[in-house]
């Protein structure tokens, strides 16, 4: 650890309410992390990941090339942050293509490719918008399967912007308050669902939201809501009930 980095450390933990003597803990546990190749920001990450909302919990973010990126990235950091563990799931292989509205932007490496999904491997899904990406999910029977697995075991589903029309095809939507872009709206209603205009919606275990601008909304409820799912080994087979 630098001499720099020392005299900082100490600053960041105070900025992260920690008690004067956990803080002295955390430094110390801090000197060891930087002879293990560990930065303050890492074992502070660390540190959040095992006392978090979603400590050991398991999140499938499904996605194809096309979704808008910040839809994916933000949320999944904030999961994250929370001690989630997040897997990019999707029917293409090797790579996933993210795009800042009608620009590309990054690529993303696919975790684990959709037709190896096992059942009971993940305790939520999250699915991020954009025009192409859902298109081409509800287009695709194994993501459908996938989605609808989410319903009938009663995990928690976030979607927001477009990717309610994924929902809409895997025959989830019918009886549910949920928003979406709202140029969706007919489609939503034309499917059974009551269709309304608000940042987030929270429907039983179904959160969903509008557009970018909704994101820290999004995220709040959506940790809410994952934060209520039950472990795999102790979840009961049932519809997601509101």
């Amino acid at each position: 650890m630098s001499i720099r980095e020392s005299r900082r450390l100490p600053c960041l933990l105070r900025a992260e309410g920690l008690h004067p003597r956990a803080a002295r803990e955390t430094i110390n546990n801090g000197q060891r992390s930087f002879v293990e190749g560990r930065s303050p920001a890492q074992e502070l990450q660390s540190r959040n990941a095992m006392s978090g909302k979603l400590a050991g919990k398991r999140v499938a973010i499904l996605v194809a090339d096309g979704f808008e990126q910040v839809e994916m990235t933000r949320p999944k950091e904030a999961l994250e942050a929370e001690g989630a563990d997040t897997f990019i799931v999707s029917p293409n292989p090797g790579e996933v293509q993210g795009m800042n509205h009608a620009d590309e932007g990054d690529r993303f490496g696919v975790d684990i490719p959709l037709e190896m999904w096992q059942t009971g491997e993940y305790d939520a899904l999250l699915i991020p918008g954009g025009l192409m990406n859902p298109d081409e999910l509800r287009s695709t029977d194994a993501a459908l399967d996938f989605v609808r697995h989410f319903f009938v075991t009663g995990k928690p589903v976030a979607a927001i912007c477009h990717a309610p029309w994924v929902l809409i095809d895997a025959g989830v939507v019918a009886g549910r308050t949920l928003t979406s872009c709202p140029t969706m709206q007919t489609d939503v209603r034309n499917a059974g669902g009551h269709w309304v205009d608000e940042e987030v919606v929270v429907d039983g275990g179904l959160v969903t939201s509008r557009k970018p601008h909704d994101i820290p909304a999004f995220d709040k409820a959506m940790i809410e809501a994952f934060a209520k799912a039950q472990p795999a080994s102790e979840r009961e087979t049932a519809p997601l009930v509101p």
